[in-house]
């Protein structure tokens, strides 16, 4: 038996292990054992790229272990593995020893002013300048160094007692008794990562997370279940950072009273859940009684309609005050809500993020929604219909911008549709109308509406920008609102000699990173929302 572990290199199933001389190269063992037509042990190995082997497992009709993919298995030598090595060993392999530029770059000391500052050193006795520095490391990168375990007992304390940061990305730990013996012995450890690390669903004792104020576990292959077991080892933390783990589903815990929603987490302030594959909003519901939650990170899901639950608040009791599971106003302190790239496609969606009782940060970009390609709504129309947004896609909303926006929408609105369809398809347009001092009479459905909305003149500065143009001087035209984009498109081959060339209007617009095509010739400057004063972008079309 001794002698069969010996040829085996001491592999088992389910263990992680990297080949020999390049750690970024991790997968996980799925056979042992002998291979039809060759002589020796071999090792087979599921690795987590998709590409990373040479087929599915099975080799000349022979199937040793399922791989994940037709080519993510490979059968090899023992000698052609590595099955890790502790966090003392990993640190002194990073902060001791020789080391390529690029793990230079990555070793560093946290400042007083938490300001990373690298570590350099000259001259013969470096190693003994290194060593003295260890005592004044708060912060340390060890990954993808192929880390198994913690070590021997007390060792990491000895070595880095004072680490506050540690960032264990890409290594080979998959046992939670890992992870809580590395932070059992560094009691100021306040950031751990331990992203790209394919932890195992069982959790046989709860580690020893209990300082823990921000947990990175992106890329884990973690589930909600988890998720629901370690919070109970995590008074503490702030930030939690579950990106890419494929999670669907939102399970609170069943014992609660109720099992509705998620509880707990009472100092949680961040939930990052972008990149996963949650499609209804119903799951992000069960988040809504977090009582601290400040920002949810949704970016990258699948999500296509999004509301706000209704809430009817009830007297409270003495007893009410005296209970955990008072129910308090969903997502009552929740100021930031990142939706980027999902799947929305309503305006009702857009107009429920008024609800929220404390929404200022939002993002929608990369969604059908607001992308005016797809039938969207420009960056003004959000603006206006967001009444409390003051971040829009990472871009602040200047008080000025908000202005300009609210009324450009309101002068849309007038122009395009019925009086009957705006309280309900325009919820703000009431408000905006009054707070402006915009005055219309009735729907625009006859000439003496468009040129009582049309009497005055828009200022428009015109822009040369077509690479084969030439450098032309800007122009600042007045022009009618009625004026159609088809028009303007003539008006400008005239003004800037462009006979030849088959031209696309762009208003460019503050705030947004992207120009607004205006791709609809029949279109007048009021439709697309142009305003005294705006910039449109004269470009050429691509042959």
């Amino acid at each position: 038996m001794n002698e069969s572990s010996d040829e085996s290199g001491g592999f088992h199933v389910d263990q992680r292990v990297h080949i020999a001389g390049g750690p970024r190269r991790i997968g996980t063992v799925r056979y042992v054992g002998v291979v039809e037509g060759h002589e020796g042990m071999w090792v087979g190995v599921d690795w987590d790229g998709y590409d990373d082997g040479k087929h599915d497992g099975s080799v000349a009709g022979v199937r040793y272990f399922d791989a994940r993919t037709p080519r993510s298995g490979s059968l090899v030598r023992p000698r052609s593995l590595c099955g890790g090595v502790s966090v003392y060993e990993a640190v002194e392999r990073r902060y001791r020893g020789d080391y390529t530029k690029e793990e230079e770059d990555e070793m560093y000391v946290l400042s007083t002013r938490n300001n990373r500052v690298s570590i350099e050193f000259v001259g013969k006795n470096k190693v003994q300048e290194k060593l003295s520095q260890f005592e004044d490391l708060i912060g340390a990168s060890l990954a993808y160094l192929g880390i198994s375990s913690a070590g021997p007992p007390l060792q990491i304390n000895a070595t880095i007692p004072n680490l506050k940061e540690l960032d264990l990305t890409g290594n080979l730990l998959s046992k939670w008794q890992d992870i809580g013996a590395i932070c059992e012995q560094l009691p100021d450890l306040r950031v751990l990562n331990v992203s790209n690390n394919v932890m195992r669903h069982d959790i046989p004792e709860l580690p020893s997370l209990g300082n823990i104020h921000v947990l990175v576990l992106n890329n884990c292959s973690i589930t909600w279940k988890e998720v629901e077991v370690l919070k109970e080892s995590l008074p503490k933390v702030e930030e939690v950072h579950l990106m890419a783990n494929k999670l669907s589903e939102i399970m609170p815990a069943p014992p609660s009273s109720d099992a509705t929603y998620v509880k707990g987490f009472t100092s949680l302030r961040l939930l990052n859940l972008e990149d996963n594959c949650i499609h209804s909003w119903d799951e992000v519901l069960k988040l809504s009684q977090l009582r601290s939650l400040e920002q949810l990170h949704l970016n990258k899901n699948k999500l296509r309609h999004i509301f706000y639950p209704a809430y009817h608040p009830r007297p409270a009791s003495e007893d009410d005050f005296n209970s955990q599971d008072q129910r308090i106003r969903p997502f009552e302190k929740l100021h930031c809500l990142l939706l980027g790239c999902n799947e929305i496609e309503d305006l009702a969606s857009v107009d429920s993020l008024n609800s929220f009782p404390s929404l200022r940060d939002i993002r929608l970009s990369e969604n059908p929604i607001v992308d005016p390609e797809k039938g969207g709504i420009p960056r003004f129309v959000q603006v206006a219909r967001l009444a409390k947004a003051q971040i829009l896609n990472g871009s602040e909303i200047s008080p000025r911008e908000r202005k300009e926006s609210e009324i450009r929408y309101v002068r849309l609105v007038i122009n395009k549709m019925q009086s009957k369809e705006i309280d309900h398809l325009h919820p703000r347009f009431m408000e905006l109308k009054e707070l402006h001092g915009i005055d219309h009479e009735g729907p625009s459905t006859g000439s003496t509406g468009l040129q009582k909305m049309s009497s005055g003149l828009l200022s428009v500065t015109l822009k040369c920008v077509g690479p084969s143009m030439g450098e032309k001087a800007h122009l600042t035209k007045k022009l009618p609102p009625t004026t159609s984009v088809g028009k303007l498109k003539v008006l400008c081959e005239s003004l800037f000699k462009l006979k030849s060339i088959r031209l696309r209007l762009f208003l460019q617009e503050e705030g947004s990173p992207m120009p607004l095509l205006l791709n609809d010739d029949m279109d007048t400057l009021v439709d697309v929302g142009i305003w005294n004063g705006a910039t449109i972008l004269v470009d050429e079309e691509i042959q």
